[in-house]
């Protein structure tokens, strides 16, 4: 059972742990992908409901408001001019390029069939 961390903050988690920490925020099936799309150029929902994993509507609004809601990423007005709003990672956000890469180069060297994802609209 998730319980307030010790400054009382509205935000659960599980023990003061780093690691346990970042997967309460990250630790799912879903987060690391929207976080990767958006390291691959996608900013707009649409740009995340294309991924080959097919992130359910749904899931994607709820990781997308997660996200914000940890400053690792921000809204932005849409680059066409339309009244939709797109994404884009935060300095906080950035700086998981690091453990993505780490993941990415463990994924081809230990799981065969593993293969680069495009950047996006390539």
């Amino acid at each position: 059972m998730l319980k307030r961390n010790q400054k009382g903050d509205d935000e659960a988690r599980r023990s003061p742990c780093p690691v346990a920490c970042t997967l309460d925020i990250l630790g799912d099936r879903w987060t690391l992908l929207v976080v990767r799309d958006l390291f691959l150029g996608c900013g707009r929902f649409r740009d995340f409901t294309a991924s080959p994993e097919g992130i359910p509507t749904n899931i994607l609004s709820e990781r997308l408001e997660r996200l914000l809601q940890h400053g690792i990423v921000e809204q932005i007005p849409a680059a066409d001019g339309t009244k939709w709003s797109a994404y884009r990672l935060t300095k906080k956000g950035q700086a998981l390029g690091p453990v993505l890469a780490a993941m990415r180069d463990w994924g081809l060297k230990w799981e065969k069939g593993t293969k680069l994802m495009p950047l996006a609209g390539k």
